[in-house]
């Protein structure tokens, strides 16, 4: 029995390690150390049978607990395995993506660059077109500016060399064509001077060096006739004859009214002819103007007599006169609109 005591001690020890610790509460603690070491021998066989059955039966349960939990681990591995490779396999495939995108856009930025490049050095060289076309246009602008000088230049020369050898002339408008077939003009001129000046017709030392009509050829369809051009002998015959023309005012032949004017060149009586207007407002403001020789303008401001040359001359004296500023506002601003046009046309051509 001592045997038996100290065996089933030692069995109930083991038993107890081998145990978990939730299932240590076992029907063999249903029995008191006391009463186990009292069990005869087929009892305690039974006990024993009893209990190793139902560790057996633990040992089996907790088997298939451990096995259902490996089973459920190895499937949460499975699936974390799955999922790892997917989103390995998605990273890969992002970083493919990703890469690819760098190198294309790495490629974009390139061309982009190599473009850029390109224009600015397009840019580059339209700049140097545009201003080296600039400088031919200025140089251009300023060589038609000299060229317009030197024609303008030419012009004056031309004129005054005209107005040199006509300075002596007297132009007479109004004489019908074909009156002079009986005495010729120059016995028309002398008819003149007979009919409106008797004294200078008396004057012998007036002598008529030339008389012809211009132009040379008649045009049929002209209605008016052909000025008559008389050429004198000198300078101060000619300014006689005008001053009294201008006395006398209504000047004849035959009954008929003509014109005595001196002789000019055509850009001369241009000029002239533009002071016109201005010369036509100060008359009717009895300012006494007058076109003096060859194409100067006169009259009488504030008691004293001005002569200008040019219409320029004239503007900057009547902006300082707000009185004649008044007066010729009008007229010099339809003269300014009239030369823009002028000017707008010159362009266009």
């Amino acid at each position: 029995m001592p045997s038996n005591k100290h065996r089933n001690r030692g069995s109930k020890i083991n038993d107890d390690t081998m145990m978990p610790p939730n299932k240590q509460n076992t029907p063999s603690q249903e029995y008191e150390d006391d009463e186990i070491e009292e069990m005869q021998d087929t009892d305690f066989k039974k006990f024993m049978i009893r209990t190793f059955r139902s560790f057996q039966k633990q040992i089996l349960e907790l088997q298939k607990s451990l096995m259902d939990k490996i089973e459920n681990l190895s499937g949460e591995n499975e699936i974390l395995r799955k999922s790892q490779n997917e989103t390995q396999k998605l990273v890969e495939q992002e970083s493919v993506i990703v890469k690819r995108n760098q190198n294309e856009m790495k490629s974009s930025i390139d061309q982009m660059t190599n473009t850029l490049e390109s224009l600015k050095n397009r840019m580059g060289e339209a700049e140097e077109r545009i201003s080296d076309l600039e400088d031919r246009a200025q140089e251009k602008i300023q060589s038609n500016q000299r060229k317009e000088e030197e024609i303008r230049n030419l012009k004056n020369i031309v004129g005054n060399l005209q107005d040199t050898i006509k300075k002596t002339n007297i132009r007479v408008l109004g004489v019908p064509e074909g009156m002079e077939r009986e005495k010729g003009l120059e016995g028309l001129f002398s008819e003149i001077l007979a009919e409106n000046f008797p004294g200078l017709e008396k004057d012998r030392d007036i002598l008529v060096q030339e008389a012809h009509r211009t132009p040379n050829k008649h045009d049929q369809k002209r209605s008016s006739p052909r000025h008559v051009v008389i050429k004198l002998t000198t300078v101060k015959h000619k300014e006689k004859i005008l001053k009294c023309a201008r006395e006398k005012r209504q000047i004849t032949l035959r009954g008929s009214p003509i014109r005595l004017t001196a002789d000019f060149s055509s850009e001369t009586l241009q000029a002239r002819r533009e002071w016109r207007d201005i010369a036509q407002v100060l008359r009717e403001k009895n300012c006494q103007p007058r076109i003096l020789y060859p194409a100067k303008l006169s009259f009488v401001n504030e008691g004293e007599i001005k002569t200008f040359h040019s219409k320029q001359k004239l503007k900057d004296f009547v902006a300082t006169r707000p009185a004649l500023q008044k007066i010729l506002k009008d007229v010099l601003h339809s003269e300014t609109q009239k030369h823009g046009y002028q000017y707008e046309r010159r362009e266009r051509k």
